[in-house]
C-alpha cells in the first residue's frame, strides 16, 4: 500500500462525528443535510461502534464550520469568526522555534474576553501548554478542551515537521467510555484524566526545535487544514507507528509479530512490552489497520466484499464480513449503502 493510500484509511471513533454536529442543530441547520453535503449517512450516527474515514470527518468539520460561521463549532459563548484561524497562523509563521511560534500562538488567543485560553510557560526541564477558561462561569464540554488541546498538539506538529512528543496529556475530566481513542488523538502520547488541570507537557528542550514551514507552504496548508491534522504522518519513531508501517505494507500475507520483531531487531517479547508501555498491543494495531483499510477500500466502488476481504488479510469474504460486523455492527455491504 502507498504512503498516501496509509494517511487517507486512517479512520475516528463515531464519538467525534456526534461532537462536530454537537451544536449544528441549535443554530438552526439540518445535521442530516451536513452529513449528506459531507458524503456521510445518517445512519452512521446511529452505529455507537461504528468508525469514520478521517477525510470525510475532515470534510464534515470544513462544512459545519462555514455554516455556523463559527470556527469553534458553537463552543463557547461567542463565536470565532471564519479567518480568525488563518490569521493565527499568520501571525506565527516566522517564528523561527516551536517555544516563539507557541508563546505567539497563545498570545493570539489571550486577545479574546471570552473561550478557552492557551497559556505557554516553561520550568526547568518542562514546558506546558495549559488551557483554562476565561470565564469560569460559563461551562465548556468536553470536547471545547479537546479542540483546542488537538489543535495544539497537531499545528506543533505540524510547523516543526514531526509529531511533538509529550511527557503527558492531563485532562481535568473524567475518562469516558470511549477513552482509548485518546491515546490515538494525541498519537499515541499518554492521556491522564481527572488532573488537576488541562495541559499539555514536553521537555523545555524541544521549545527549541527549529520550525520548518514558511508562507508558501502555510498556503497549502490552510487550504484543508483540517484534513492535513487528521491524516498527519511524518517520521514517527514510536514502536505501534513503525509496526503499524510493516502491517500496512503487507496486509495481504500480514506478518505475525515474530516475523515483525525481527525486522525491528527485537525479541519478540521485546516488542510486546514496548506496544504496552505505548497502550496498545500487537493485535489491536492489526486489526486497526485492517479496519481502516477496509474503510478505506469499501468507498472505492469498483472492488467487490472479496476483493476487499483479500487486501485486509483475509482468506474469506465470510471471515471479513465476521470481523467487520464485530468493528461497526453492521456488514460491510449495508456500510457500503451508506456511504
Amino acid at each position: 500500500m502507498s504512503s498516501i493510500t496509509s494517511m487517507r484509511n486512517i479512520s475516528v471513533a463515531n464519538y467525534f462525528l456526534h461532537a462536530v454536529l454537537h451544536n449544528a442543530e441549535a443554530k438552526g441547520l439540518d445535521p442530516n443535510q451536513l452529513l449528506m453535503d459531507a458524503g456521510i449517512s445518517k445512519e452512521l450516527l446511529k452505529q455507537q461502534s461504528a468508525r469514520i474515514p478521517a477525510v470525510k470527518l475532515g470534510k464534515l468539520q470544513t462544512i459545519v464550520t462555514r455554516a455556523m460561521k463559527d470556527e469553534f463549532l458553537g463552543y463557547g459563548p461567542g463565536r470565532y469568526t471564519l479567518g480568525t484561524w488563518n490569521n493565527m497562523c499568520y501571525s506565527v509563521i516566522n517564528c523561527t522555534t516551536l517555544g516563539h511560534a507557541l508563546a505567539r500562538y497563545c498570545r493570539f488567543y489571550q486577545m479574546f474576553e471570552w473561550g478557552l485560553q492557551p497559556y505557554f510557560e516553561i520550568n526547568d526541564d518542562e514546558a506546558r501548554l495549559i488551557v483554562a477558561p476565561s470565564d469560569q462561569e460559563y461551562e465548556y464540554q468536553n470536547y471545547a478542551y479537546e479542540l483546542v488541546m488537538f489543535n495544539l498538539h497537531r499545528f506543533s506538529s505540524w510547523i516543526t515537521q514531526q509529531h511533538l512528543p509529550l511527557i503527558a496529556v492531563n485532562l481535568q475530566y473524567p475518562a469516558p467510555e470511549h477513552a482509548a481513542e485518546y491515546r490515538h488523538l494525541f498519537l499515541g502520547q499518554p492521556v491522564y484524566f481527572n488532573q488537576p488541570r488541562t495541559e499539555m507537557i514536553f521537555h523545555s528542550s524541544l521549545a527549541d526545535l527549529p520550525t520548518k514551514q514558511n508562507e508558501q507552504s502555510l498556503h497549502r496548508f490552510l487550504r484543508h487544514p483540517n484534513l492535513v491534522f487528521l491524516i498527519q504522518q511524518y517520521d514517527e519513531k514510536s514502536w505501534t507507528a513503525q509496526v503499524r508501517v510493516i502491517i500496512n505494507k503487507s496486509l495481504i500475507n500480514t506478518p505475525g509479530i515474530e516475523d515483525i520483531a525481527t525486522q525491528l531487531y527485537l525479541h519478540p517479547q521485546t516488542l510486546r512490552r514496548r506496544l504496552a508501555q505505548e497502550g496498545t498491543s500487537f493485535n489491536e494495531v492489526k486489526t486497526q489497520c485492517r479496519h481502516d483499510t477496509a474503510l478505506y477500500y469499501l468507498g472505492k466502488s469498483t472492488l467487490s466484499i472479496e476483493q476487499i476481504a483479500q487486501r485486509t488479510g483475509f482468506s474469506e469474504a465470510s471471515g471479513f464480513t465476521r470481523a467487520f460486523k464485530t468493528w461497526t455492527g453492521m456488514s460491510p455491504q449495508k456500510y457500503r449503502q451508506h456511504l
